[in-house]
């Protein structure tokens, strides 16, 4: 009679759960979500009790998220079993919400700014990014973390980062890096431009434009108007979101110059177009449409608003514990230097263009 080892028979018996567990579909990648899901939690709260303590959130979820996960990353450095779910967040979840802000892409809103403003705050985009990508190159900055800045200032900030490093390719240290000195920049815009109307003697209407054109988030716009009054609210409000459309087809233009940079058959134009475009923007841009066309009930917009934050901020969170302080501090002062010169330059353009169509 064989004689079985019961030191043998104990390993097999415990290992059989985990064998069994790892043979779900999708079960690798729990603890990473479990993970990403804990700080994303913790970002959202802090957001929350700084809106209590000050008013306003300064600081941005997506912010937070990022500043929470490199903490955890400091203090504790994830083993192979966490990773699948932290590369999940961190890619395949903020395609999904690229995808979602779809639904938040209206021509309506685009029509309604009129088409002098449309032209000027596309011409003011365009030229805001050339220009920064420009300098950020000349600051010895890699070419993904030049656009990531250039479209940052001249877009959305933070969510326009988080939207088109997936298409570039950015890794979670240049988005990292992007995001945390942009958002501290934002802050301090916000801080500061409420002054700009008694030292430069502007009025209601051109500091509501101009708070739209550089000011990087819809609520810090909020922020950057409501002391001014409420047509520079409403103005800096609706420039703003012209300003975010931007988006759509500026990722729709980097995905074509991305992949024409790196794919000798897409130089040629001999790749089909399923491959030269991702998957996301066809589905961002499919989404625009339906919206724009009133195909997409009401009753989905804010649900698909929420989920897509809910996700932004969750590869936020993911990006965050993959990414080591020590090497995002390395790039801070060349960093600084490009988010600072853009948002000038920035600035500058967005005085010309109201200049330029006389606004009063």
């Amino acid at each position: 009679m064989a004689i079985t080892d019961p030191l043998r028979l104990s390993a097999s018996s415990t290992s059989r759960p985990a064998t069994i567990l790892g043979s779900i579909p999708g079960a690798r990648l729990v603890p990473g979500l479990l993970l990403c899901g804990a700080v994303t939690l913790a970002a959202l709260g802090l957001e929350q009790l700084e809106a209590g303590l000050f008013g306003h959130a300064w600081l941005e979820a997506l912010v937070l998220a990022i500043l929470v996960g490199a903490l955890v990353r400091t203090l504790w450095s994830p083993s192979q079993r966490w990773t699948p779910g932290i590369a999940f967040s961190a890619k395949t979840l903020l395609e999904i919400a690229v995808v979602l802000l779809g639904a938040s892409v209206s021509v309506g809103a685009i029509v309604a700014a009129g088409p002098l403003l449309l032209v000027g705050i596309a011409a003011v985009v365009v030229i805001a990014i050339a220009a920064s990508y420009g300098m950020g190159r000349l600051l010895g900055l890699p070419h993904r973390m030049a656009v990531l800045v250039a479209c940052g200032n001249s877009i959305c900030g933070n969510s326009a980062i988080a939207a088109v490093a997936p298409v570039i390719g950015a890794d979670g240290k240049e988005v990292a890096a992007s995001i945390a000195f942009t958002a501290v920049l934002g802050v301090l815009v916000v801080l500061g431009l409420p002054f700009l109307p008694a030292l430069m003697q502007i009025s209601e209407v051109q500091y509501g434009v101009l708070a739209g054109l550089t000011v990087y988030a819809v609520p810090q716009v909020l922020a950057a108007t409501a002391p001014i009054g409420a047509i520079a609210l409403q103005l800096g409000t609706l420039v703003k979101l012209v300003r975010v459309l931007m988006l759509g087809p500026m990722i729709l233009v980097l995905t074509l110059v991305t992949r024409r940079r790196n794919e000798d058959a897409a130089a040629r134009g001999r790749m089909p177009w399923h491959k030269l475009v991702p998957w996301f923007i066809d589905g961002f841009l499919l989404l625009a449409v339906l919206r724009s066309f009133g195909l997409l009930p009401e009753m989905v917009l804010a649900p698909a608003a929420t989920a897509a934050t809910w996700l932004t901020v969750l590869s936020m969170a993911a990006l965050g514990v993959s990414t080591d302080l020590l090497s995002v501090a390395k790039a801070g002062g060349r960093v600084t230097a490009a988010v600072t010169l853009s948002l000038l330059v920035l600035g500058a353009i967005s005085f010309g263009l109201i200049r330029l169509l006389g606004i009063v």
